[in-house]
């Protein structure tokens, strides 16, 4: 690795725009098909006029800015613009009802969000000054100096905060520092053994972490150049593949289905993919069928916004199980323990967790949440810290990990994660329910869909499509049910917890 890693992601990118100043860095294929490229020298010079815009609107170092957009070079530039200040980046689903991202904005203090608006171009907005109406992203940029900003962050300066679904009905802010960022994307681009002549492959979205740490930031620490597309299409996968010339990929499990269930091409063999991450299962015959009509090695792996990086993968050179999530990579140590904190033996259920260093290899916090932070990170009697997923999981003989469930009730449906307790609480503010409960079903596309038992109040009568739409008047689409059922009562403990795998088990 050419690069020192006790550093930041503005020493990261500075470095190779010294060193290979007219290298490709970027190209962006729009959802019309039009596109973009940058080199490492034409991306920097815009990451400074994008920093110092956000500067003049009051934008420091530690302070936090939202970037609510689809994957576009402005979200790069604005991420990229943040790491140069010191400032720490907030990424939002555009998808996300305005219920949804206004509390995350309010939560999280963000002094500006960067977002599309009715007519689909893209402004700034500030949240801190009485400044007019949103103004244009590109006008801005375009008068700004590109001079870099004299503002220099820290390793251990905070990067960004990602909000995931927790156990709780609103999502949390993980705070992950620049060295932590580092440090999880030189694991995976060595367990991919990425190279300064490949070319990634991003078609996940950049407000999700997994494009993030699978992709955009291993790619930048090795100085490759990415492929970026707005959206995924499951049929000009390949084409786009072959097009641009990519060398590596990131996807998941439902990406993979998608992507088998279209017309086979022939010429799609000839392509040049060393590999593609993934997460989430995919059935041994999808994994056959994969590699049949592809060629390229499928590498599962698991972590979550919590470790920053991803502790186990399958290698990428070795026996690669299709059904495992892997084994801890170098640089990670991972085991799974029974409730009272001892590994258990192979074969044995237990929760999955990871030894860390917070802020160097894993995350520092929740956001203003010390009692979740401490449910998560829990020191042992040696001194070491272990980072407590909620995932359950059995390893084998060899030390690979094999998924159970979530102990923490979370719904993965195609990529997403969707906290059930979340569902549930917008569920029981409609005015005819008394109780309900979430729970994610088998899907065959999707990995899982989302299912509502709703119990109603005495004398009220509520239609199937009222829930679903009552839902999708306050829930990210992607959060609303596609199923509801309604039932007398609940199946619960003797201390009144709902009972959700039998549920799950009386399902037809």
């Amino acid at each position: 690795m050419s690069v020192l890693l006790n550093s930041t992601v503005r020493s990261v990118l500075e470095f190779h725009v010294r060193r290979c100043p007219a290298k490709t860095f970027l190209v962006f294929e729009s959802a019309e098909g039009v596109v973009r490229d940058f080199t490492y020298q034409q991306f920097d010079e815009r990451v400074n006029r994008t920093a110092n815009v956000l500067h003049s609107l009051g934008v420091g170092k530690g302070d936090q800015a939202n970037v609510h957009l689809p994957n576009t070079p402005e979200f790069l530039l604005t991420w990229l613009a943040c790491a140069k200040l010191g400032a720490v980046m907030v990424a939002t689903d555009p998808r996300s009802t305005p219920e949804e991202h206004g509390y995350i904005v309010g939560h999280s203090e963000s002094k500006v969000t960067v977002r599309r608006d009715a007519s689909n171009e893209i402004v700034v907005e500030s949240h801190t000054e009485a400044v007019g109406e949103p103004r244009s992203f590109d006008e801005l940029v375009e008068g700004a100096s590109a001079e870099p900003p004299a503002l220099f962050p820290e390793p251990m300066d905070m990067l960004m905060m990602q909000y995931t679904s927790g156990t709780t009905s609103k999502p949390k802010g993980v705070l992950i520092t620049h060295a932590a960022f580092l440090y999880g994307s030189r694991c995976i681009a060595e367990a991919t053994q990425l190279r300064s002549e490949d070319r990634h492959m991003v078609v996940l979205p950049l407000f999700h972490m997994a494009a993030q740490i699978h992709a955009v930031i291993p790619a930048l620490l090795v100085g490759a150049s990415m492929l970026m597309t707005e959206r995924f299409s499951a049929s000009r996968f390949f084409d786009q593949a072959l097009a641009y010339d990519c060398t590596a990929a990131a996807l998941f499990g439902a990406p993979i289905r998608m992507i088998l269930n279209q017309p086979y091409k022939s010429e799609w063999r000839d392509n040049r993919l060393r590999y593609a991450t993934y997460a989430q299962n995919i059935t041994g015959v999808q994994w056959d069928d994969w590699h049949d009509r592809f060629g390229v090695p499928l590498q599962q792996l698991w972590g979550m916004t919590e470790t920053v990086g991803l502790p186990l993968m399958n290698p990428l050179y070795g026996v690669r199980k299709p059904m495992s999530m892997g084994i801890p990579v170098p640089g990670y140590s991972a085991k799974v323990v029974s409730e009272d904190g001892h590994e258990v033996p192979a074969g044995i259920v237990g929760e999955v967790i990871a030894r860390g260093v917070p802020g160097r290899t894993i995350m520092s916090e929740y956001f203003r949440n010390p009692k979740a932070t401490a449910e998560t990170l829990r020191r042992n009697e040696c001194g070491e810290i272990w980072l407590h997923s909620g995932d359950r999981a059995t390893v084998d003989e060899d030390g690979y990990f094999y998924f159970v469930d979530r102990a923490k009730d979370i719904i993965k449906r195609a990529g997403e994660n969707i906290a059930s307790s979340e569902v549930e609480a917008v569920i029981k503010e409609h005015p005819n329910v008394l109780d309900a409960t979430v729970v994610g079903v088998p899907d065959p596309v999707r990995d899982e869909a989302v299912k509502a038992f709703v119990i109603l109040k005495d004398g009220e009568t509520v239609e199937v499509d009222e829930i679903i739409a009552w839902c999708g008047r306050k829930l990210n689409s992607f959060k609303v049910p596609e199923m509801v059922e309604f039932r007398d009562e609940f199946p619960r403990t003797s201390v009144g917890k709902i009972q959700k795998h039998l549920l799950r088990q009386r399902m037809d």
